[in-house]
């Protein structure tokens, strides 16, 4: 595969912490375009995240919460709007009642289908311009970054 080279230099002093902040709504954009033509333009981008983790089999609330590091309420709200459009259903765990367990429902799963289309196409992009084992490096520094970011919410709970 080729991959285009890219002159970084002008980027080189902008710390990393602008570029990822920069780059942020890359893929939420791609998503967004993809879902309003499937007529599911009104999954809000804080919920995107949420569909997609039940979409991984993550289906109790508890679980997307530790899963995508967000608080109780941020969830519990995108969820109440999930619901309310028609995209999640919420059930209670017949085992647990105090568990809350969430589905896509088959709008859901129309918004889940087109939001993968959109970023494979943004990761097939990305590989044309970069390259495997730059993603593979970008990959490795975005985990490392999320277990300082645990480390450090583990440190305020303690």
């Amino acid at each position: 595969m080729k991959t285009v080279e890219r002159n970084t230099g002008n980027y080189d002093r902008i710390p990393l912490s602008a570029l990822l902040y920069a780059t942020r709504g890359t893929y939420t954009s791609a998503i967004q375009r993809a879902q309003a033509k499937v007529g599911c333009g009104d999954v809000p981008a804080s919920g995107e995240p949420i569909l997609s983790a039940v979409e991984w089999g993550n289906t109790s609330l508890e679980s997307i919460i530790r899963k995508l590091g967000v608080t109780k309420q941020t969830a519990g709200e995108a969820v109440e709007m999930l619901v309310a459009r028609g995209y999640l259903e919420r059930t209670r765990d017949p085992e647990d009642r105090r568990k809350v367990n969430l589905s896509l429902t088959d709008r859901g799963k129309t918004a889940g289908k087109a939001a993968r289309a959109a970023i494979e196409e943004v990761d097939r992009g990305l590989l044309a311009r970069v390259g495997p084992e730059s993603i593979s490096h970008a990959r490795a520094t975005l985990v490392a970054l999320l277990e300082i970011k645990r480390e450090g919410m583990e440190d305020e709970e303690a």
